[in-house]
């Protein structure tokens, strides 16, 4: 029993054959719209991909990119095959081509909704990156004369500057390395040496921040040394007083950046999935009923229009077993091709100049 079997007339094919026309159309821009999200997604990962330590985040944006430029070519073939269905001589000129057409399109219907499933399911992958990338960032925010690296301390101020925002989790990150380049520290001096040997991997470690972590609206001037030490500033508690540093760290605000630009992507993609797949569904119909018309011969009468000529249970077992029989055909040419003089199941190939043998007459 067909699925979902609608009755068609010549005049309402006509109208949906025009309507599926006008929305292959639309679904050219919709493939537009996937393909700038996929440019505006690459484009604000690049600005900060030295952050971030894992490709994968990648995957994302070129899956959008690839998605958005196949919906382009598919929609405006599409639109011309609903353009020529209006007339029926013309649709047989596309017989053969719309199921495989519609075959095609489903698929990529499924690679759209799995592209907007990505925009939401990325979020652990999103984390991970930036808190590898963040501290790597960190770490070589004073190799300013290395090559590969000088340009790590004007991302990491341009970030906590913009975003609002100091350390990874916090401002006591920066407590933790050496932010301060040692060209730039005067070992002839007893309090940098005793600094430099009071832990084991020699390093200078300051309780102090880059000046990117001042917070601008706040009254007083920056504290960014000895933010520790009560008795280094006047009128000042580190337990109490509220630092006039950004609280957050950069982690959280990066986070909630791209999470709240991904949650966005992915809504519009999925309302462009509906959309496709509604596109799919009137094409399913118009080639049903335009098939049955053939059948017809009349091109005036009625047809029946459905998305699936079986039920959903025949259907998959049908698949399943052409599915299985192709494996069977599969082994037994695997078999062959190992074996040149086994004999062939079904009938015998000869060559141009051979004859097939002859019978043995059967004695009386």
């Amino acid at each position: 029993m067909a699925v979902l079997r609608v009755k068609f007339t010549r005049n309402q094919r006509d109208k949906l054959a025009q309507v599926l026309w006008l929305l292959n159309w639309v679904s050219v821009v919709t493939g537009i719209v996937l393909f700038s999200l996929g440019i505006f997604l690459k484009v604000e990962i690049n600005k900060r991909r030295d952050l971030m330590a894992k490709e994968e985040i990648h995957a994302l944006p070129n899956m959008l990119i690839a998605v958005g430029l196949i919906a382009c070519i598919i929609n405006f073939f599409g639109g011309k095959i609903c353009y020529d269905c209006v007339d029926t001589n013309k649709f047989l000129r596309w017989k053969l081509v719309m199921l495989p057409y519609i075959i095609f399109t489903f698929f990529f219907t499924l690679c759209v909704l799995v592209g907007a499933l990505m925009c939401y399911s990325m979020h652990r992958e999103l984390e991970e990156s930036l808190v590898l990338g963040l501290w790597d960032a960190m770490r070589f925010y004073k190799d300013t004369d290395i090559p590969g690296r000088c340009f790590l301390k004007r991302t990491v101020d341009l970030l906590q500057i913009q975003f609002q925002c100091c350390g990874s989790k916090g401002h006591r990150d920066w407590f933790k390395i050496q932010w301060i380049s040692s060209r730039y520290l005067d070992v002839s001096k007893r309090k940098v040496l005793d600094r430099l040997h009071s832990n084991v991997e020699g390093k200078y470690l300051v309780d102090g921040v880059p000046f990117s972590c001042c917070n601008v609206n706040s009254p007083r001037p920056c504290i960014q040394y000895q933010l520790t030490n009560n008795s280094a500033h006047f009128n000042y508690d580190y337990q109490t007083d509220e630092l006039n540093l950004w609280r957050r760290g950069c982690h959280q605000a990066l986070v909630e950046y791209y999470t709240n630009i991904m949650h966005s992507i992915g809504l519009a993609v999925l309302l462009i999935w509906l959309f496709e797949l509604s596109v799919l569904t009137g094409v399913r119909y118009l080639q049903t009923a335009l098939e049955n018309v053939l059948q017809n011969g009349d091109p005036e009468s009625e047809s029946d229009g459905w998305l699936l000529e079986n039920s959903f249970v025949e259907t998959a077992r049908s698949n399943f077993s052409m599915i299985k029989n192709l494996g069977k055909c599969n082994q037994i040419d695997t078999a062959e091709n190992r074996d040149p003089n086994i004999d062939r199941p079904c009938t015998a190939h000869y060559g141009p100049d051979s004859m097939p043998p002859k019978q043995m007459p059967v004695a009386s």
